[in-house]
């Protein structure tokens, strides 16, 4: 599942995205893009997010000029490129 909050998004994107902000939601992690939309998806799509904590989870930062997100506790990078394209690695419950 990824849930997309805000409507104006470009269907043909030029660039790949890139994050702005990040946080986390309950399971929820919410990346907001450089053209502004807000991106949401369950952190447990993931294999070391689905067993982090909420606390953990919202240790969320954005890295490499916004194209990934780290975990840092957990030693977790996901790119935000794949995750627009919805790349994640288990499958909807």
């Amino acid at each position: 599942m990824l849930i997309v909050i805000s409507t104006n998004i470009n269907p043909i994107m030029t660039v790949e995205p890139a994050a702005i902000r990040a946080w986390a939601e309950e399971r929820m992690i919410y990346v907001e893009l450089s053209d502004r939309p807000i991106i949401g998806f369950p952190g447990d799509r993931f294999h070391i997010l689905k067993q982090a904590t909420n606390e953990q989870l919202a240790a969320v930062k954005v890295e490499v000029n916004g194209y990934a997100l780290r975990w840092e506790e957990l030693d977790e990078d996901i790119t935000v490129p794949g995750i627009v394209a919805g790349h994640f690695q288990l499958p909807p419950f």
